[in-house]
């Protein structure tokens, strides 16, 4: 922010009330702008999220809080797409976006499949266009197979979300899952425990926010405490009493890639 100075007063200077009613204002005007520019970027540019549940272990553990691009993935304009970093969701992207059964809820996964691709799952393997995935980011923390959650696109054995089962009466040819146009195909890294597209179905372009960049802090907290939409007293007395042993100080300012999925 530049300096500003004050001359000297001349011999006829103004009364010194009018001099101190006039420096508040310009104050006050400059931190409201200075407002104005930090909510702008923090709703518009990058968001604050944290992770709530382990659907995305080992990448992103519960209790990491996230900065997101908003901008990477906006809708690019004539002159925009020259000036800004726009790009297309990518396989391997990981992204945030409302949840398409509820988007007052907010999920974070790993796109599989764009527009287009072809997906199934045989024991707990992915296969993309009829090709083996190779996914060193994803973990199996179970050992058994489930007939659905592993070979996917199969009979259900639980309950689907409509959009799911509109996914396999609609958009399943030859025992592959088809991905529609402006929809992808995501899921979460911890790939026993995740909710994902195959139990909700596709994820529209429309609900993707934006793509994580930085962990800026990682504490270890519950579940229940983090999914509250308010800071409950319990966690607030678990951070005042435990902040420096629960913090994750080797994930502070972690950088989160994407892996590129071919």
């Amino acid at each position: 922010m530049a300096e500003t100075k004050v001359n000297a007063a001349p011999a006829t200077a103004p009364k010194k009330e009018t001099v101190v009613g006039e420096r508040p204002r310009g104050a006050i005007a400059e931190w409201t702008i200075t407002i104005l520019l930090l909510l702008f970027g923090t709703t518009t540019l990058v968001q604050a999220f944290v992770i709530p549940t382990g659907s995305m272990e080992d990448t992103l553990l519960i209790g990491d809080h996230l900065l997101v691009d908003k901008l990477s993935y906006a809708p690019t304009g004539p002159i925009s797409k020259h000036l800004l970093p726009y790009s297309d969701v990518k396989r391997g992207d990981i992204i945030v976006f409302r949840y398409p059964i509820d988007i007052n809820q907010t999920f974070v996964k790993r796109v599989i499949g764009v527009p287009g691709d072809r997906i199934r799952l045989e024991n707990k393997q992915v296969y993309l266009n009829g090709k083996k995935l190779v996914e060193p980011y994803k973990y199996h923390k179970t050992e058994y197979i489930d007939s659905y959650r592993d070979n996917f696109p199969g009979e259900p054995n639980v309950p689907l979300f409509a959009p799911a089962q509109v996914m396999l009466n609609e958009n399943v040819v030859k025992g592959e899952v088809v991905v529609p146009p402006d929809n992808y195909f995501a899921m979460g890294d911890n790939r026993d425990s995740s909710l994902d597209s195959r139990y909700w179905g596709f994820v529209p372009r429309k609900n993707i926010i934006g793509k994580p960049l930085i962990i800026y802090w990682s504490y270890d907290a519950p579940t229940e405490r983090l999914a509250s939409p308010t800071i409950g007293f319990d966690h607030m007395m678990d951070l005042a009493q435990n902040f420096f042993t629960k913090t994750r100080w080797s994930r502070t300012f972690k950088l989160i890639h994407p892996y590129p999925v071919n």
